[in-house]
């Protein structure tokens, strides 16, 4: 897969979240345009419903959730809908996708907060944990990233 194009990530702080400081929740919303390629991040203290509450997004269900959570350390937990409800796709086709656009994903999170980074450098030799959401049992299921410095735009 391709690196990540940042001119196409459009990003978005709500919330009163500060860009260089690390306050829980932070949490990361990401759609896309199937048609133009652009990527929509939106960094608050929620996720934002209002992006992905769009029948369209509904259906297809190919948005991204991430959060900061607190596991002795910070770690970055991506939340990935593979199947369950109305989606377009079968699991597993749903996961090959979801699997080879992994790594463009984590680095539109990573340029997108590069900010936090760069103040919180330690946050760049965490890793993530990517949660694959599933009603059936093979495809629901977590694994973890090598840190999110690998993830950095060049």
């Amino acid at each position: 897969m391709t690196e990540l194009d940042p001119g196409k990530v459009n990003v978005r702080f709500v919330d009163d979240v500060v860009p260089t400081a690390l306050s829980l929740p932070r949490r990361y919303t990401l759609t896309h345009s199937d048609r133009t390629g652009d990527r929509f991040l939106t960094i608050g203290r929620d996720y934002d419903l209002r992006q992905i509450s769009g029948a369209y997004t509904r259906f297809m269900r190919d948005e991204v959730l991430a959060e900061w959570l607190d596991d002795h350390v910070p770690r970055l937990h991506v939340f990935l809908h593979v199947s369950g409800g109305v989606v377009f796709g079968n699991a597993s086709l749903r996961l090959r996708i979801f699997r080879s656009c992994l790594r463009s994903v984590l680095q539109a999170l990573r340029y997108g907060d590069d900010a936090l980074f760069t103040a919180e450098p330690a946050l760049d030799q965490g890793t993530a944990v990517v949660h694959y959401s599933s009603t059936k049992d093979r495809f629901n299921f977590q694994e973890e990233t090598g840190p999110l410095t690998d993830y950095r735009l060049t």
